[in-house]
């Protein structure tokens, strides 16, 4: 890559979650780091830097909307890295990963939309991959955890040991709010009718051949039931359809590059309930989740619903991003039966505290540890954060404050809590 103007420049930054990443750059970012901010409209960016205070005052301002590729073009041109917050992706996404495959340079996301992420591996995957460009999806809550988790698991196992990783799941608890950029892009695929998509869970795998007891173990949970590993009940997690797929094409590329976790890999995650009353609350939230789904899909009850949800550029209070918290329990099994547990928790809003935090260090990683990241230079395509950045990320989340204790012992049962 060519000597660049910037090293990372923050699209979307006037959106709600795109105001946190200039603020979180600003109190992060070291002062050699050349950072920009861009969007469609300077009017919000010019407040959005004096907003974040600090360093970010200073800041250099990108217009750029995704609807006019050139105004795209001329901001990607001129730096190593793009940071994109701006959804729903399936409508304003693809013109900025296009211009980062064409000018080589290095993307991450927040999205958890897969059947747009399977239209940008379709379409630019193989480029990516020949010119070394790092297109990395999904590096938001969704998915971080789980493909963090999987990735550190099914390592641990091995290098513990000696054998194979077989399965991992990850078992899911949170507090906290959604804000409107998360709304607009589930609505957007309701409407759209790409969730039908998500019916395959390989659907953004590379092309390789699934055994049929493997496809079976991959099906979504659907109703709540109790999970003897788990020691209570457990339920369907909304974000499973994302990240499930995600850590499949994480294991997929990696058997691809012959670092496989193991034969026939299985990742499967749900919510857990804690006692007492713990089938009742699965039950609860279950059907209440499904008629939520099931009312923004009718046109009727869509227009009764979507104007009581956030709005774009909206989200949480202060009050609730901060009292906000999710805890992610893992559970690994090697071939041999034996067995390890880990945890990966965060103090703060899950999908907008944590997710900022996720993606401003994926953009900081590849800016600053590239040397370390894994598959040297040479890995490019559209990638996961497992894939694309794998330790390296993990290393900066543990020293940013995110609890990531993996690889402990346990006897067959229930996941014990980590102290």
């Amino acid at each position: 890559m060519t000597t660049r103007e910037y090293d990372v420049v923050l699209y979307g930054a006037g959106g709600f979650t795109g105001r946190q990443t200039v603020a979180y750059f600003s109190k992060h970012a070291p002062s050699s780091l050349r950072w920009a901010i861009a969007g469609p409209h300077r009017d919000k960016l010019e407040a959005v830097r004096v907003q974040a205070g600090g360093p970010a005052r200073s800041t250099d301002i990108l217009v750029a909307d995704s609807r006019q590729q050139a105004t795209v073009d001329a901001v990607v041109s001129r730096t190593r890295i793009v940071l994109n917050t701006a959804g729903p992706f399936a409508l304003y996404g693809t013109p900025v990963v296009d211009a980062c495959v064409r000018f080589g340079t290095h993307y991450v996301d927040i999205t958890g939309e897969i059947p747009w992420v399977r239209e940008i591996v379709t379409r630019y995957h193989a480029h990516a991959a020949a010119a070394g460009t790092r297109i990395i999806t999904c590096c938001g809550f969704d998915s971080v955890p789980s493909d963090l988790g999987a990735l550190l698991m099914a390592r641990h196992i091995q290098q513990a040991f000696g054998v194979p990783c077989v399965e991992v799941k990850a078992y899911f608890q949170l507090y906290g709010g959604f804000n409107g950029g998360t709304m607009a892009s589930m609505l957007n695929m309701l409407t759209s009718n790409t969730t039908v998509q998500l019916d395959d869970p390989f659907l953004i795998d590379p092309v390789t051949s699934h055994g049929p007891q493997q496809a079976e173990r991959s099906r979504d949970l659907t109703t709540p039931r109790h999970d003897a590993d788990a020691g209570t009940c457990i339920g369907p997690f909304f974000m499973a359809p994302t990240n499930t797929r995600v850590v499949r094409r994480s294991a997929a590329l990696y058997a691809d590059w012959q670092e496989p976790y193991g034969p026939e890999f299985v990742y499967q995650e749900a919510l857990k309930y804690d006692p007492p009353f713990a089938r009742t609350k699965a039950w609860v939230v279950t059907i209440g989740l499904g008629l939520f789904y099931a009312s923004l899909k009718q046109p009727l009850t869509r227009r009764l619903v979507v104007p009581l949800l956030p709005k774009p550029g909206t989200g949480p209070s202060l009050q609730m991003m901060n009292n906000g918290w999710f805890r992610c329990d893992l559970l690994a099994f090697a071939t041999d039966g034996r067995r390890l547990r880990g945890v990966i928790q965060h103090a703060g809003d899950p999908g907008n505290r944590a997710t900022v935090k996720f993606v401003c260090e994926a953009a900081l990683a590849l800016a600053l540890n590239a040397d370390r990241l894994p598959g040297g230079s040479g890995r490019g395509g559209v990638l996961t954060p497992a894939t694309g950045l794998g330790q390296v990320l993990a290393d900066r989340l543990r020293a940013a404050g995110v609890t990531i204790d993996i690889g402990q012992p346990t006897p067959n049962g229930a996941i014990k809590e980590v102290a």
